[in-house]
């Protein structure tokens, strides 16, 4: 089983979604960041490491980790030039962490989700595999060729954008909206909302970054 860590951020946490994910035993290591340590201390479970400037959080909190439970904390000055969450993933990437999943990581704020999203390629330059996920997305960034079976899909549908510049020669196999040799502009809609028409999708390209959205309804 390919063991993960899990960085539980202060955006949307879902308790009939996150808690299996928390207590799975593939889940062998879990970052506390600021907000989210509500979360965790409510559901009475230690995290391995707590990050952030935890100015949304009490100190109580902090320091009930800190000192009771003597959870290693990493506090940052709230004017800082990183994301809490970003801290946390330059953090699992420093101890060598290869799988990892962010919950937390959606929310209200856009801004916070688009973030969060940029950070998904510093994971990506790293040889990592990160992921946003809630209980209805997942959201990872591809360099790379890629086959999704049906079988093991996060959801029915999957979208498409590039990341920063264009993709060169996309082409989308098994799909229900196939594609050969695309030219994909970052202003171009058109790899949205896509879907199994076989057992396998193949998504291949030959130049640039892809966002991969996994969703269901």
């Amino acid at each position: 089983m390919n063991k993960r860590t899990v960085i539980v951020s202060g955006g949307m946490l879902e308790e009939d979604f996150v808690l299996p994910i928390l207590k799975n035993e593939a889940t062998e290591f879990i970052i506390g960041v600021d907000k989210g340590l509500e979360f965790l201390y409510k559901h009475e479970i230690k995290p391995d490491y707590i990050v952030g400037d935890f100015d949304s959080v009490s100190r109580e909190l902090v320091d009930y980790y800190r000192e009771e439970l003597n959870v290693p904390v990493r506090e940052f000055n709230p004017v800082k030039d990183a994301s809490d969450t970003e801290i946390a993933l330059r953090l699992c990437l420093g101890l060598n962490r290869k799988a990892i999943w962010i919950l937390g990581g959606t929310g209200n704020r856009i801004d916070h989700l688009w973030a969060n999203v940029q950070c998904l390629q510093i994971a990506l330059d790293a040889g990592a595999d990160a992921r946003i996920i809630d209980s209805h997305n997942q959201i990872r960034l591809l360099d790379k060729d890629i086959t999704l079976k049906k079988s093991e899909a996060f959801g029915p549908y999957f979208s498409l954008f590039p990341l920063e510049m264009p993709v060169d020669e996309l082409s989308i196999r098994g799909a229900k909206y196939p594609l050969k040799n695309h030219f994909l502009k970052p202003n171009d809609s058109l790899c949205v909302s896509n879907e199994f028409e076989e057992d396998e999708v193949t998504i291949s390209f030959v130049y640039g970054k892809l966002i991969l959205m996994e969703t269901r309804d």
